[in-house]
C-alpha cells in the first residue's frame, strides 16, 4: 500500500514511525480512536525487515521457559509465555474475524532437542511450560521417529502455532486503518527527534511533524539515542525451494525449528515450497550477508537433507536479512527514556510478528496514562 508525500508540516494526536508488521499492527489498534492519527516510514510500507520475516507464528519464545526462570524469575518468565500464547491466539482470531486474506493456516510445532538444549532438558521444560498452564507433549527418540521419522533424542509437540505472508498481513492491517482516518506518508525520513512535556517535535529535513505521542515501530534500525543495553542486531539467512517440492507431508501442518546455535528451521507454503532458515551469525553487515549467501545456502541444504533424507529441494531463491536479539528472547515496548511522549517497540526474537501484536495491545494502556499488567516484562532492561 503506498502512501501520500509529506508536502507541509502537520500537527497530529499519534504519529506512528515505522509500516513494518509492527507499525501495521499499532496502527490498526490506534487508529479511529484518535482524529488525527498518521503512520510514515522512508520505505514502502511493509518492506525493510518484514518482507525478511519467517513468517512463523509461534507462541514459543526464543529463551526456553526454564532459562528465561532463571533470567528474570519462575513467575515473570511463565507470565511471559502465557502472554505470548494470548496473543498469538489473538492474532489468530483477529485473521480469521476479519478475513485479512495474508495466506494464514494454523499449524502445530515441533521442537527438536539439538546441541542447546538435549531431550533430558526438552522433556523437564515441557514439564514447566505445562505448568505454567500452555499445551505440549514431550515426544521421546522412539515416538518422534514412529510419528514424523526424525532421528533426535526427543522434541516437544505443541499446538497453536500458525504460519502468514507477513506482507499481506501489513497490508491487510493498514488497509483497515485506513478506513478508520489512518494518512500514510512515503518516503519519509526522520532526521532529527525533540522530546519535550509539551509534545514530539519531529524534523524530516523538509518539513515538521508535530505530535502528542510518538511511537518508534522501526524494527531493528534504532532510533538515535535509544538504550542499546541487552540487545544485539545479527544476521540470518533463508531459502524457498521451487513449488510442488518433495517433503514429508506432515511438514504441511507442523513448523519445525530446533534447540540448536545456530538453529534450524522449516515451513511450508500454500504452493509447496519449503522455505528453510537460519545459520544466525553475530554479524550486522550488509555486505557479509549478501557474500554469504552461496555458503549459507550450502550449509542449510545439508542440515535438511540430514534431517530429512528423503525431501527433494530445487532452490528457487536465497536471501539475507538483519535480526535482532536481547539478552533474554522478550521485546522491548516500553516509554523511552528522557524522551517524553516517545515510546519504542522493539520485538527482538525469532517471533517477532506476536510481539507486535502483543505491542497493539499494551501502548494503548500507556496512551491513555495506565500500564498493562505484563508491561513490567518489556520494559528497557
Amino acid at each position: 500500500m503506498p502512501g501520500k508525500s509529506l508536502k507541509k508540516s502537520i500537527r497530529l494526536d499519534v504519529l506512528i514511525v515505522g509500516g513494518g508488521v509492527s507499525g501495521a499492527f499499532m496502527a490498526d489498534a490506534l487508529a479511529g480512536r484518535y482524529p488525527r492519527i498518521a503512520l510514515v516510514d522512508r520505505r514502502m510500507p511493509a518492506h525493510g525487515s518484514t518482507m525478511a520475516s519467517t513468517a512463523l507464528l509461534q507462541f514459543e519464545i526464543d529463551t526456553p521457559l526454564i532459562k528465561l526462570a532463571e533470567q528474570i524469575g519462575p513467575k515473570k518468565a511463565a507470565r511471559a509465555w502465557r502472554r505470548s500464547w494470548q496473543a498469538t491466539q489473538r492474532l489468530s482470531a483477529l485473521v480469521r474475524v476479519e478475513r485479512i486474506l495474508c495466506g494464514f493456516e494454523r499449524r502445530d510445532s515441533l521442537y527438536l532437542a539439538g546441541d542447546e538444549t538435549g531431550a533430558r532438558a526438552l522433556k523437564e521444560e515441557c514439564r514447566q511450560r505445562i505448568r505454567a498452564g500452555l499445551p505440549g507433549e514431550f515426544l521421546d527418540a522412539a515416538r518422534l521417529r514412529e510419528i514424523f521419522g526424525i532421528d533426535r533424542t526427543g522434541a516437544i509437540f505443541s499446538p497453536g502455532a500458525a504460519v502468514a505472508n507477513p506482507v499481506a498481513l501489513s497490508a491487510g492491517l493498514l488497509k483497515r486503518a485506513v478506513k478508520r482516518g489512518l494518512e500514510i506518508y512515503t518516503p519519509v525520513e526522520i532526521t532529527d527527534v525533540l522530546a519535550t512535556d509539551h509534545g514530539v517535535l519531529l524534523d524530516t529535513g523538509a518539513h515538521f511533524i508535530e505530535a502528542k505521542h510518538c511511537i518508534f515501530c522501526t524494527g531493528y534500525e534504532r532510533l538515535k539515542g535509544m538504550p542499546k543495553s541487552g540487545t544485539k542486531i545479527t544476521s540470518s539467512w533463508a531459502l524457498a525451494s521451487k513449488p510442488r517440492a518433495r517433503y514429508p507431508s506432515w511438514l504441511d501442518s507442523t513448523v519445525v525449528w530446533e534447540a540448536s546455535k545456530p538453529y534450524l528451521y522449516m515451513r511450508t507454503t500454500p504452493d509447496g515450497r519449503l522455505v528453510v532458515g537460519g545459520e544466525d551469525e553475530d554479524v550486522d553487515t550488509p555486505s557479509y550477508r549478501t557474500s554469504a549467501l552461496a555458503a549459507k545456502r550450502k550449509r542449510l541444504l545439508k542440515k535438511v537433507r540430514k534431517l530429512l533424507p528423503d525431501a527433494r529441494i530445487d532452490v528457487s531463491r536465497t536471501w539475507a536479512g538483519a535480526f535482532g536479539e536481547s539478552t533474554d528472547g522478550l521485546p522491548i515496548i516500553d516509554v523511552v527514556p528522557g524522551m517524553p511522549g516517545c515510546i519504542a517497540v522493539m520485538g527482538f526474537g525469532g517471533n517477532g510478528t506476536i510481539y507486535s501484536k502483543l505491542a497493539a495491545e499494551i501502548v494503548p494502556t500507556f496512551l491513555k496514562g495506565r500500564r498493562d499488567k505484563d508491561a513490567d516484562l518489556f520494559a528497557f532492561r
